[in-house]
């Protein structure tokens, strides 16, 4: 079961679109990540750009966030979201659009900028790098923006099951964010700073900050 965990909708229970293509964050994870966000919500703008079933960007808004972008290329997802925004009341501060990502950031280059941004593409298909260097690109990002990332964490566990020292954790955690998350590319790894990055279970969060300028 999904909800709204606290704030102006705590409590209400929300629905996630059938099938496989959508994969709704659990609880647990969830309620980490908004742990780590919760002083930087309040009046923030927040993108969701694989959003399914739009509970990241409802949960936001609940926790007193100004305004939310979801975009999935769903449109049984679209539809999801529309009822859970309604269900939440927060439906006058959400835009909802059924659009490609790589559509939607260059339609947004130039007009929007955002202080959240959560990124949880299909595991499978290796898209976040791609993500990562088109939002850098477009500069749709605030200044200090909070990138929340989830990847998949189930080769990373065996690591840390492991006897190795805290530095040894640290070096091989890094390894596996610029393998999953940057591709392995420097040069987009610049383009960001690594807060933090923590498994739950067989999720990854990863939470980056665009780098400032030299």
């Amino acid at each position: 079961m999904m909800r709204i965990i606290t704030g102006s909708a705590r409590g209400t229970k929300l629905i996630a679109p059938e099938g496989e293509n959508t994969r709704p964050t659990s609880e647990r994870v969830k309620e980490a990540i908004f742990s780590m966000l919760q002083f930087e919500l309040e009046g923030r703008a927040v993108l969701d750009l694989f959003a399914g079933s739009g509970q990241m960007a409802l949960e936001a808004l609940s926790r007193g966030a100004a305004r939310a972008t979801m975009i999935d290329a769903s449109r049984e997802a679209n539809a999801v979201m529309i009822e859970n925004a309604k269900k939440t009341h927060l439906f006058e501060r959400c835009r909802i659009s059924c659009a490609d990502w790589t559509a939607f950031i260059r339609g947004a280059q130039g007009r929007e900028t955002y202080n959240v941004v959560f990124l949880d593409p299909p595991y499978a298909e290796g898209l976040l790098p791609d993500v990562l260097a088109k939002l850098a690109d477009a500069g749709i990002l605030a200044p200090g923006a909070a990138v929340v990332c989830e990847t998949d964490d189930d080769g990373n566990a065996r690591l840390t099951r492991r006897r190795m020292t805290k530095a040894e954790i640290a070096d091989a955690e890094l390894a596996y964010v610029m393998q999953d998350v940057f591709g392995g590319d420097e040069t987009l790894a610049a383009c960001y700073t690594v807060e933090r990055t923590t498994s739950y279970g067989r999720a990854r969060i990863t939470v980056l900050r665009p780098a400032e300028e030299a």
